[in-house]
């Protein structure tokens, strides 16, 4: 296995942090990243940007990391490993804007290495990630668009890949406690190792041209629906939904609970949080109406493309 995957893998993220902050200030229009730089206790750290208050997003946050050192205990059950060393690297971002009509999305591109001992031998390595969308209102072709982008990147490279990453992505972004979807999916994959037919240079390749896929997916949609009109009404069901995305991101999703567990950075990892939210008791819809028609694809999710 390539020594230079780390190194490799590493640059890209953070010229594509650049890159992707650069267009969503454009689109913006009026907010800039604030940078954030911050250290791991136990080795590494990593680049936290975020935006606020802006004229189309009122949230965002883009983030790279390099972490490594020694595993903690609830990794090492995870990993059913006695003890060990780990280096990983990624992009995460998330993008809560601030009109109902467009959607929130959420990214990562992660690599994973996983040592014997400190200094030891590299035992395990595997790419991770994906890119999700969670709409309010839901118009069809935007969930279309998102996932033909990807699925067009995937078959690049192998055309079964696609369905089996929609697949995966259905599977963990669903709230079981709710019954339903956080959003209409897009793909997931995780523990892309090196194969007899599969280098590790392989997916190499094909998570840097999905990392590359995000803004061609998710900005059309943005100025498709940026100049759709709002009421309080629909911004206070955006507001319900959004509790909902909390609900995962704190009760389900992996990257929170490691990045918390192995002595994260608490900022940046909680940074995917939406700003505005609320839990109203036994909140209900009217059958039949836009909002419930959203609800009714997160209860059964469906092939776009």
């Amino acid at each position: 296995m390539p020594e230079s995957i780390k190194q490799d893998f590493r640059q890209f993220i953070l010229k594509l942090q650049d890159q992707i902050c650069d267009k969503l200030e454009e689109v913006d229009g009026e907010a800039q990243f604030q940078e954030d730089l911050w250290e791991r206790e136990g080795g590494g750290g990593g680049i936290t940007r975020v935006m606020e208050r802006g004229g189309v997003f009122e949230k965002g946050g883009v983030s790279t990391s390099e972490v490594y050192g020694e595993l903690p205990e609830p990794i090492r059950e995870r990993f059913d490993v006695e003890q060990g060393w780990f280096y990983a690297t990624g992009l995460s971002l998330v993008i809560h804007p601030k009109s109902p009509m467009i959607p929130t999305v959420h990214a990562n591109f992660r690599y994973f290495e996983l040592f014997d001992k400190e200094g030891g031998t590299r035992v395990d390595a595997w790419f991770g990630g994906g890119a999700d969308l969670t709409p309010y209102y839901l118009w069809d072709e935007d969930a279309v668009h998102f996932h033909k982008v990807f699925k067009d990147t995937c078959d690049r490279f192998d055309e079964e890949l696609y369905s089996q990453f929609k697949e995966k992505c259905d599977t963990y972004f669903f709230n079981t406690h709710r019954g339903e979807s956080r959003g209409v999916g897009g793909i997931f994959f995780d523990y892309l190792r090196e194969q007899p037919d599969r280098t590790i240079s392989f997916w190499l390749d094909m998570v840097k041209s999905l990392s590359i896929s995000f803004l061609p997916a998710y900005i059309p949609i943005v100025d498709r629906r940026r100049n759709e009109s709002y009421n309080e009404k629909q911004r206070y069901f955006q507001e319900i939904r959004r509790g909902r995305y909390v609900e995962f991101n704190l009760i389900h999703d992996r990257g929170t609970l490691f990045g918390l567990k192995t002595g994260g950075r608490t900022e940046s990892i909680l940074m995917s949080l939406p700003p505005r939210t609320r839990w109203d008791y036994n909140y209900q819809i009217k059958e039949g109406s836009k909002e419930d028609y959203t609800i009714q694809i997160l209860k059964n999710p469906k092939r776009w493309v």
